[in-house]
């Protein structure tokens, strides 16, 4: 389908800026078109997002585990010229019609044989439809075919177990590549691979083979060198030792080993082969002594010197009984020539199968069945790769429309009719039901970015004990207060596929929720004071109490608290101190005065005007904060690239958090049997509030005008 350089786009207005509309195939095909300042997002994570992860992979073409405008729109492209009818990817339907496939190209028409295949593969041949679940399983579908195109062939493909034996000698050897099918099998790479080592592994032997210099007995040459390296060492020492006696008769003993560490080692239970006894020499040492290879041995080493005559010194040596120094040096010299032919091995990787069977491979015909194998199941490949691509095309189908409207647009989330790809499920915690929920990966991480949001945040793990499940859940609280909100709290949490999580709150990010809140925030401030001093105090005169009490109860005289020194307070603090609190005491009597001589109709609305002045700029800050919520800093903290201030508003954000509410028409039996009775503390309250007022009006002298004289403020002030 081709791209209009004029299309006309259709917006609409939510979140506080203009989104793209996408309700045609026309605006999926002409994406290159639309400015990539008017998109959303210009990223996204390919995991973490309930969306099918498969499809997201499939548009991640680099595979760095992001999805970019480039991506989006090398998809919207293809995508749109598979379709005769573009306007198809708006249903999102989970199955594709075989007749929707535009056959106008040659991929459509390949497209469209190799969905017949699938369906014919798997039993339904008749079907007029592709489904995700009928591409999903490719191992299924290319586990029915012989050769399935990928160039890569398991034994069992080859009808000769000659050839089946070949293709398993390679796997042991260079190890297996997985089949389409899902079998181990080989490609043409492993099997040059094979060939050219044990070409090399074969050569390498032919140097050897006939030449006595390199394998002075034959077959039995390896095993004899293996002899020598074993006891090597331990006769090199021999021999050293004897050499420093004949220097200095003196260190005959030390060479021999001291007595004493004899006895130590005579206390344990010995073995042959214990490392104390391995550790000796390996016979007694003396000036000039050859090595008896049958007596006065170490009895740690007597087996490998035994093999050593057996296997190495008789054959080359003769029928000798002790070796001197010449005598051993003459038989490692032997064999240097084969440790430079060993050092110099080529083609060590087909060692394990034997240069007989490499030879035999080499000369057989098993090399070129496996070619010819190779080279049918390739010659299938472009129609078996657009199995895979029938997939994509499926899926596409399926799931493009709806990545749009959560990337190009936030139309999902905003017009809440479908939640959007990244709200992860409902949290329902302190009679709330919060459905703007995320998955988060790392606390720290995210919590530096999501704090710009100027949202009240609160970070929650969940758990399934069933399964044992561990998730990160961030849920915004858009509704209510956070009064009862604080990092311990308990909730359960669904997701999207309606499993049901323990969850916790771990972090929260505060932020104003809503502007009821906010009116009451100084109030519940002030009282949150007092009960933390009431209860300081209370503490303290407690802790002086039992203290009395356990004096008391030891027969020992209380210790008064030793007296504070008393501290030196400058007159000029002083001074200062009590010019505030007259002036402080001033402002009250002003306010108490102005108050009393109102008329009673408008102290009530003097009453809510304090209020309001004490409310008003808590509320202020509230409502600019609330004005300025935006989801985008919570995705970019997730991997997202938001592209605009995605705005959640007052309105738009009390739907995001449901409070709790009584169900219409629900019958409400307001007597509580067991509610506290708060008559006598509501009287005394009410009772203390008019003596302050009277108070208060008696002595600004607001009530001397009908109060008796004697009574009267003024009164008062002229006996003084």
């Amino acid at each position: 389908m081709t791209t209009n350089l004029n299309h006309l786009w259709s917006f609409f207005r939510a979140g506080g800026f203009d989104q793209v509309r996408l309700d045609r195939g026309t605006d999926i095909a002409n994406l290159d078109k639309l400015d990539q300042k008017l998109w959303v997002a210009l990223a996204c994570p390919t995991s973490g997002l309930e969306f099918d992860v498969k499809t997201l992979d499939l548009i991640d073409t680099d595979k760095d585990g992001r999805i970019r405008p480039p991506e989006i729109i090398a998809a919207a492209r293809w995508v749109t010229t598979c379709l005769k009818n573009p306007d198809d990817l708006m249903k999102g339907a989970p199955a594709l019609p075989l007749t929707a496939i535009n056959t106008d190209t040659p991929e459509g028409k390949q497209l469209l044989a190799s969905a017949r295949q699938i369906l014919s593969t798997l039993g339904k041949a008749a079907a007029t439809e592709i489904t995700v679940d009928d591409t999903t399983d490719t191992a299924k579908i290319f586990a029915q075919t012989r050769l399935n195109g990928d160039g890569i062939v398991p034994a069992d493909v080859a009808t000769e177990a000659a050839t089946q034996t070949v293709i398993n000698d390679i796997i042991a050897c260079f190890g297996a590549e997985t089949d389409r099918s899902g079998k181990p099998g080989v490609s043409q790479v492993k099997v040059d691979e094979f060939v050219v080592a044990a070409q090399a592994f074969s050569d390498w032997w032919k140097k050897a083979e006939g030449d006595r210099m390199i394998l002075p007995l034959g077959e039995a040459t390896p095993a004899a060198v293996a002899a020598v390296k074993a006891i090597k060492a331990k006769v090199d020492d021999y021999f050293t030792r004897c050499r420093l006696a004949a220097f200095d008769e003196r260190a005959i003993g030390a060479l021999n080993r001291q007595e004493a560490e004899y006895l130590v080692i005579s206390t344990k239970d010995m073995s042959i082969n214990a490392a104390e006894v391995a550790g000796f020499p390996l016979a007694h040492i003396s000036a000039g002594k050859p090595l008896s290879l049958t007596t006065g041995l170490n009895p740690a080493w007597a087996d490998a010197i035994a093999t050593l005559q057996t296997q190495a010194v008789k054959p080359l040596l003769g029928d000798k009984t002790e070796l001197t120094e010449a005598d051993w040096t003459t038989l490692a010299a032997k064999f240097a020539p084969y440790d430079g032919w060993l050092a110099g091995k080529a083609g060590a990787v087909v060692e394990k199968l034997g240069l007989p069977r490499v030879r035999e491979i080499l000369a057989g015909q098993s090399r070129a069945a496996i070619a010819a194998l190779i080279a049918q199941d390739k010659a299938l490949e472009p129609e078996f790769n657009a199995i895979t691509t029938v997939d994509r095309l499926v899926r596409y189908h399926r799931d493009f429309a709806k990545l749009l409207n959560n990337f190009i647009s936030f139309r999902d989330f905003y017009g809440r009719k479908n939640k959007a790809i990244f709200q992860a499920g409902r949290l329902y915690l302190d009679q709330r039901a919060c459905d703007l929920c995320i998955r988060v990966d790392d606390i720290s991480r995210h919590a530096t970015m999501s704090a710009l949001s100027q949202m009240y945040l609160a970070y929650c793990d969940c758990t399934r004990k069933s399964d044992g499940a561990k998730m990160l859940v961030l849920a915004m609280f858009t509704g209510g207060d956070s009064d009862n909100l604080m990092a311990g709290r308990n909730g359960i949490f669904y997701d999207r596929q309606g499993r049901d999580w323990d969850a916790t709150i771990v972090k929260i990010v505060d932020n104003p929720i809503s502007i009821r809140q906010a009116f009451w925030a100084p109030y519940k401030k002030f009282i949150r004071l007092i009960e933390e001093q009431v209860a300081k105090r209370a503490e303290a005169a407690d802790a002086v109490t039992q203290s009395q009490i356990q004096s008391t109860a030891a027969g020992t005289t209380p210790v008064a608290p030793a007296a504070s020194a008393p501290t030196k307070i400058d007159t000029g603090t002083l001074a200062a101190i009590g010019l505030v609190l007259t002036t402080l005491l001033a402002a009250l009597g002003g306010i108490f005065g102005a108050f009393a001589k109102l008329p009673l109709w408008q102290m009530p609305m003097a009453i809510i005007g304090i209020m309001l002045a004490i409310s008003v700029p808590s509320m202020l800050i509230a409502w600019l904060k609330l004005r300025q919520r935006n989801l985008g800093p919570i995705l970019d903290a997730n991997g997202w690239a938001i592209n605009t201030r995605a705005k959640i508003n007052i309105a738009f954000g009390s739907s995001l958090t449901s409070v709790a509410a009584l169900p219409p028409g629900a019958h409400r039996d307001l007597t509580d049997p067991y509610a506290e009775s708060h008559t006598g503390r509501n009287r005394s309250i009410l009772l203390l509030i008019l003596l302050v007022v009277v108070a208060a009006g008696w002595y600004f002298g607001s009530f001397d005008r009908v109060l008796p004289t004697a009574l009267k403020k003024s009164s008062w002030v002229e006996k003084k």
